[in-house]
């Protein structure tokens, strides 16, 4: 092969960025003694690529090694090889016998079946592995990045939805079209979810929240399951690889590359649709895992900058659980998630973030939450970010809680929320007053920022679904080969007097009605209501509330549970569509309990009798009523949650307005009668309302 002609290159921008007659590359290492630039013709493991050694003189400024490379063409697929002291003792790890990805690659070769054992930078041989050196070459079995273009073309840009009148979805693009019954003809696929979008717009959704899209290794489990012997998986992929790359395995096409167009176009026609896409970005850790971890990326570009390391600097400090923890506040590493935000936000379109374990962003390089965390408000005010939904997963794996604590325009996952609701429906005591609080936007957590920074939610990936919450009082996690030691044991779920699916028909009544209540709370609920994608008919994990490993029938969504439980989905569709049609529940500020004026307060509480609410730790029964006129709705609100296996009955208060209550939902009944249409609403007589037993009624006027 013929030397290709070099030039110095430029060090900004990071990555590989094509012009007409070539590609200029870019890479940061602090303490690197060389860099190599590989670039390789195919995809083969057998290619051995054409290495370009950088010069320290003319191709580094600063820290950042650069090349400008001719012919370079859409599609090449390159690595780079980088030497430097391997002194782990002193943190650093360089090892030039391992391939490593960009991180600022636009994608890597994702169909690719790797071989990251190789990937090891210590000798797995040696009696004292944490300081050994592999001398294993890893080109064969590492990633490759590919290189792209630019997006250039318009598109629709963000939509910038109000928080106040936003659905969250929660999905995994795999396992959300996967299954047989998906119907759809690129099943699993960023595709598979385009033909989905009937069905998310009927149901009311306006973002998807998509569970981790950013390339990851899902053969990276060693695990089997004890039960069949297959092999399990990294099926959820909070394990990423590259940070600016969609996932290959969820594109239809095979093309290099193919995987980045695919999810733009994804993007477009949900945002055509009036659907956002929030990503949930894992960027608290990576796969490299601990000291025993392969070397991909970062580890063996600079080590000591890219992780906290602890005093013995061999090992890592973990406070994700995963092995190692990103040193996220160090001015290297926080402009690159910066950059890799940017990234999402401009050129494919993101509309918001997840950030998985985000308490880890706030903590300084010595692993220390900080109180006032620089990268956090960089992040909230980066100009560019300023239309994005940023959400925080408010706590981390070294036992860091900080729902309601995050700053400025941060809203969070409310943990507080999910478990307050989750005790009250099930009969616990010292129940009522939490669960008043959270239905009431959890002033507690979010005073002086407003309801709409919780976002609340019944269930989520992590745990069991909705429906599993009613039908099992125990993990059954055996099939994830850990011994069932894997996994949540606080659930508060319960079974009813039956552990499993195929309980009699008395006991599936009444958890249906206990999702009734779920799902009734969850969308009547000041804040921002987050649905797991399968709960609205009933899908199961047959037990299991750590499916993490589980690429197969256990997660993917059973699209048939829509007709077998077409009682759920209607009553969850219903349940959106009145809280779009009414402001009252979707307030931007704290309910204050005083006088509106229109002399009456904007909420007040009550009992058996009006205006006296029973918060004892025996008490079941909470009930509100919301002055419509205080929150720019036409109708009064008179809401009553009995968690209570007993019936009661409610003397009512007379409504703000003057007008008769109607009675709109009652979880007990049956479809149609649990939702009443418009118009159908039955006029209460006289002023005792009967609730009955595990059930939530909710009456107009």
């Amino acid at each position: 092969m013929n030397q290709r002609k070099t030039l110095p290159g430029l060090p900004l921008p990071y990555g590989a960025t094509l012009d007409d007659h070539g590609a200029q590359f870019s890479i940061f290492s602090r303490h690197a003694t060389s860099v190599t630039l590989v670039l390789f013709s195919s995809a083969n493991p057998a290619d051995p690529g054409e290495e370009i050694v950088l010069d320290p003189k003319t191709n580094r400024t600063g820290d950042i090694w650069h090349i400008w490379v001719e012919g370079v063409k859409e599609g090449q697929l390159y690595g780079y090889r980088i030497d430097g002291p391997y002194n782990p003792k002193e943190g650093m790890r360089f090892n030039r016998n391992k391939l490593l990805v960009d991180p600022y690659a636009r994608a890597v070769t994702g169909n690719f079946q790797w071989n990251l054992s190789d990937a090891r930078g210590y000798d797995p041989n040696s009696p004292n592995p944490e300081e050994s050196f592999s001398t294993i070459d890893s080109a064969a079995g590492a990633p490759r990045c590919v290189v792209l273009k630019k997006f250039t073309n318009s598109s629709p840009s963000q939509l910038c939805i109000p928080f106040e009148n936003t659905i969250i979805y929660e999905l995994h693009v795999k396992g959300f079209t996967c299954h047989p019954s998906s119907g759809v003809k690129h099943p699993g696929t960023f595709l598979g979810i385009l033909e989905k979008i009937p069905y998310l717009k009927e149901l009311g959704i306006t973002a998807v929240e998509l569970m981790p899209i950013m390339e990851f290794d899902e053969d990276e489990n060693l695990n089997t399951n004890p039960l069949t012997g297959e092999k399990l998986k990294n099926y959820w992929g909070y394990s990423t690889i590259s940070f600016f790359a969609p996932k290959g395995r969820y594109a239809h096409g095979d093309k290099l590359g193919g995987q980045v167009k695919e999810f733009r176009y994804m993007v477009d026609e949900l945002h055509r649709a009036g659907i956002e896409v929030i990503l949930d970005i894992v960027i608290n850790h990576t796969a490299e895992g601990d000291h025993l971890g392969p070397t991909l990326c970062f580890r063996g570009i600079d080590n000591s900058i890219y992780y906290m390391l602890k005093e013995d600097k061999r090992y890592y400090q973990n406070f994700s659980g995963c092995g190692n923890t990103l040193n996220c506040n160090h001015p290297i590493v926080r402009n690159f998630i910066l950059d890799c935000l940017k990234y999402w936000v401009m050129e494919m379109k993101i509309d918001g973030f997840r950030f998985d374990l985000a308490s880890i962003l706030g903590r300084d390089q010595d692993g220390i939450i900080q109180q006032n965390p620089p990268l956090l408000e960089w992040i909230a005010e980066e100009p560019v970010l300023r239309n994005t939904k940023l959400i925080a997963e408010a706590w981390d794996a070294a036992g860091a809680y900080q729902v309601g604590d995050f700053p400025g325009r941060w809203a969070d996952w409310n943990g507080r929320f999910r478990d307050d609701v989750r005790r009250f429906w099930r009969g616990d005591e010292n129940t009522a007053g939490n669960f008043a609080t959270r239905i009431a936007g959890s002033s507690d957590l979010y005073e002086g920022k407003g309801p709409l920074h919780s976002i609340n939610f019944v269930t989520c990936h992590d745990g069991f679904t909705l429906n599993d919450l009613v039908s099992f009082a125990e993990k059954h996690n055996i099939e994830n080969g850990e011994g069932n030691l894997d996994g949540e044991n606080y659930n508060w779920s319960a079974n009813y007097g039956y552990e499993g699916l195929d309980a009699p028909p008395h006991i599936d009544a009444i958890r249906r009605r206990q999702i009734k209540n779920f799902i009734a709370t969850l969308f009547l609920s000041q804040g921002v209501p987050m649905l797991l994608a399968g709960d609205e008919f009933r899908r199961t994990q047959r037990g299991n509330n750590n499916a993490w490993c589980q690429d197969n029938e256990i997660s993917w969504i059973n699209w048939n549970f829509k007709e077998v439980h077409s009682e759920i989905f209607q009553f969850t569709k219903n349940m959106i569509a009145f809280r779009a049609l009414h402001p009252a529940l979707r307030r931007k500020d704290f309910f204050t309990g005083m006088p509106h004026t229109n002399g009456k307060p904007d909420i007040s509480w009550h009992g058996i009798k009006p205006f006296e609410p029973n918060w004892s730790a025996k008490s079941h029964l909470v009930a509100c009523l919301i002055n419509g006129a205080a929150s720019n709705d036409e109708n009064d609100l008179f809401m009553a949650f009995n968690a209570s296996s007993h019936p009661c009955q409610i003397h009512l208060p007379p409504s703000v307005c003057g007008r008769p209550w109607r009675l709109k939902i009652d979880t007990s009944r049956n479809t149609p009668e649990d939702f009443l249409a418009n118009g159908r609403e039955k006029q209460i007589q006289g002023n005792i309302l009967f609730v009955p037993r595990m059930s939530t009624i909710v009456l107009i006027a």
